[in-house]
């Protein structure tokens, strides 16, 4: 159980990294945000979320319950921007050189991933608290 944790509390440090320059861009560019309502909310949920990552991440290695709360409230906002947990592997075909099909069936698999996350999640709150 404290493993997975770690692991999770991992994969929130290695998206808060990847995260990081967009966050800065972001914060450096805000009044240049287009005027339209999605761009503004994906501009603000996606910093709300970077903000988020620390807490979850420390929550989890902590194994504390704010960590677990941090990841719900995370978790249809990851879906609506894009942040998933896995989502480094979606920089492979760019990586590696490989075909635009390889990133599509990289990005299903990173959604599919973040459920598999949410549903042990659950597991371990509730078998720990």
């Amino acid at each position: 159980m404290k493993n997975t944790l770690r692991f999770f509390a991992f994969l929130d440090l290695i998206s808060i990294i990847l995260l990081g320059k967009q966050f800065w861009g972001m914060i450096t560019h805000i009044q240049e945000t287009p005027d339209q309502l999605v761009s503004q909310v994906k501009v603000w949920l996606t910093l709300f979320l970077f903000v988020l990552l620390f807490v979850s991440a420390i929550g989890l290695l902590m194994v504390k319950k704010i960590g677990f709360i941090a990841y719900y409230i995370q978790f249809p906002f990851r879906l609506v921007v894009w942040i998933f947990s896995v989502g480094f592997i979606t920089y492979l075909p760019e990586l590696l050189n490989l075909s635009e099909a390889w990133f599509n069936i990289l990005f299903r698999i990173c959604f599919i991933a973040e459920f598999f996350r949410l549903y042990f999640t659950v597991r371990i709150h509730r078998r720990h608290f």
